[in-house]
C-alpha cells in the first residue's frame, strides 16, 4: 500500500500536536464545567471512607463506623463536606435540568433522603452528651442551604425529601436559636468555625423559610457582632490553611443586614484600603503547593469563596462607585484561578469538597 507524502506530513503534525505541551486544550462548555461539579459530589456522598469522625463517645458501645453515626450525611470525608455535596446535587439539579447526570443526582438524593435515615441523623443530634456545638456553625449553616434549595426547588420529590429533613432543620435551627445571644464574639478564623460566612448562608435561608423570629434574632446578633467594625488587617490574610476570609466574609456578610447606602459608609471604614483606580491586585490570588495536603489545599477554597463574596460586595455598591472595578477585577482573577483548580485533576484533599464551592460560585447562589 503506498502512503501519500502529504498524509505522511500530516500525521506526523498531529502526533506532535498532541505531543506539543504548549497546544492549549479546549475550554470546556459551561455545561461540561458543571457537570464536573456534580461528578465530584457523585463520586462521594455514598463514599465512605477515608472518614474523619467527628464523635463524643460515652462507652464502648458508641464505636460505630461513619454510616452507622451519620446514615444519611456518612460520606465525603466528614459530615460538613457531605451535607454541602448533597446541596450541591441539589442545585445542579434544580438549576440544571439537563444536565447529563441529572438521573444520577436524582438517584442518590433518593438514596440519602429516607424517612429512616434522617430519623438516624436527628438521634445522633439528640444522644446524650452529643452538644449543640456539633458541627456548628459551618455544617449546620450547609444544611440551612440545603433545605433552602429544597424549598426553592419546584420539584414534587424535592418537596418529599424537605419534608423529610425538616425534624432535623427544626433541631438545628433550636440549636442555633439558643447559641446565638451566648456568642459574645465574632469568630473570626479562616476555617470552619468563622461565624461570618456561616451567619451569611442562615440569614438566606430565613429569608426562604419566612423565618422572621430567627431572621430577627441573626440580624440583631449580627449588629451587635459586627456593625462597628472597622480598619479590617487584610494585610495579614491569607493564613496558610484558610478557605476563608475573615475579612471578605465579614463584607460580604453585612451587605445582606444594612440599606445599600448605610452599607457603602460601612465598607470604606470596614476596608479602607479597596483601590478606586481598577487595579485588581489588591488581593493577591493564593497558590496550594501540595494538593494531597487537606489543610495546605484549604486555599483553592479560599480562591472560590473570595470570589463569589467579592461579587457580592460589588452587587451592594452602585455602579458609579469607583472602587467596583477593583473589586470585580479581583473577583475574576481568583474565581479564574479557582475553577481551574476543581476543572483539572485533583487530589481526593480536595475533590471531596471543592466542587461545592465552586458551584456556590458558578451559579452565583449568593447573589439573590
Amino acid at each position: 500500500m503506498k502512503i501519500n507524502a502529504a498524509c505522511l506530513l500530516f500525521c506526523f503534525y498531529c502526533t506532535n500536536l498532541l505531543a506539543d505541551p504548549l497546544v492549549i486544550a479546549p475550554e470546556p462548555s459551561k455545561a461540561e464545567v458543571i457537570d464536573r461539579f456534580a461528578q465530584l459530589a457523585l463520586a462521594c456522598v455514598h463514599k465512605e471512607y477515608p472518614n474523619i469522625v467527628k464523635h463524643m463517645m460515652n462507652s464502648d458501645e458508641d464505636v460505630q463506623t461513619p454510616k452507622r453515626l451519620y446514615p444519611a450525611f456518612y460520606g465525603c470525608f466528614d459530615w460538613h463536606s457531605s451535607v454541602h455535596g448533597h446541596w450541591l446535587l441539589t442545585r445542579i439539579a434544580s438549576q440544571h435540568p439537563n444536565t447529563a447526570s441529572y438521573q444520577a443526582i436524582i438517584n442518590s438524593l433518593s438514596q440519602s433522603f429516607t424517612q429512616t435515615n434522617i430519623e438516624g441523623e436527628l438521634a445522633y443530634f439528640n444522644r446524650e452528651n452529643t452538644g449543640t456545638s456539633f458541627e456548628r456553625p459551618y455544617g449546620l449553616a450547609w444544611f440551612l442551604q440545603l433545605t433552602t434549595e429544597l424549598r426553592e426547588w419546584n420539584n414534587p420529590q424535592a418537596k418529599i425529601w424537605l419534608s423529610n429533613l425538616l425534624p432535623l432543620e427544626n433541631k438545628i435551627v433550636a440549636n442555633l436559636s439558643d447559641w446565638l445571644p451566648k456568642l459574645a464574639f465574632p469568630i473570626r478564623v479562616g476555617e470552619h468555625s468563622q461565624t461570618a460566612f456561616a451567619f451569611g448562608l442562615m440569614l438566606d435561608w430565613s429569608a426562604t423559610a419566612n423565618n422572621q423570629v430567627f431572621h430577627d434574632l441573626l440580624k440583631s446578633n449580627i449588629t451587635r457582632l459586627y456593625s462597628d467594625d472597622v480598619n479590617c488587617p487584610l494585610a495579614y490574610e491569607p493564613s496558610g490553611q484558610d478557605f476563608l476570609s475573615p475579612c471578605i466574609a465579614e463584607a460580604d456578610l453585612m451587605r445582606r443586614v444594612l440599606s445599600n447606602r448605610q452599607y457603602t459608609d460601612w465598607l470604606s471604614a470596614f476596608l479602607p484600603t479597596i483601590p478606586t483606580n481598577g487595579d485588581g491586585t489588591w488581593l493577591s490570588v493564593a497558590r496550594v503547593v501540595d494538593k494531597s495536603d487537606g489543610k495546605l489545599a484549604h486555599l483553592d477554597g479560599l480562591n472560590l469563596s473570595r470570589a463569589w463574596m467579592l461579587e457580592g460586595i460589588a452587587s451592594a455598591l452602585v455602579a458609579q462607585d469607583p472602587r467596583k472595578k477593583a473589586i470585580m477585577n479581583a473577583a475574576k482573577a481568583h474565581k479564574q484561578a479557582g475553577i481551574d483548580s476543581v476543572i483539572n485533576d485533583m487530589h481526593y484533599m480536595g475533590s471531596h469538597w471543592l466542587g461545592s464551592f465552586a458551584t456556590y460560585l458558578e451559579t452565583q447562589r449568593g447573589l439573590h
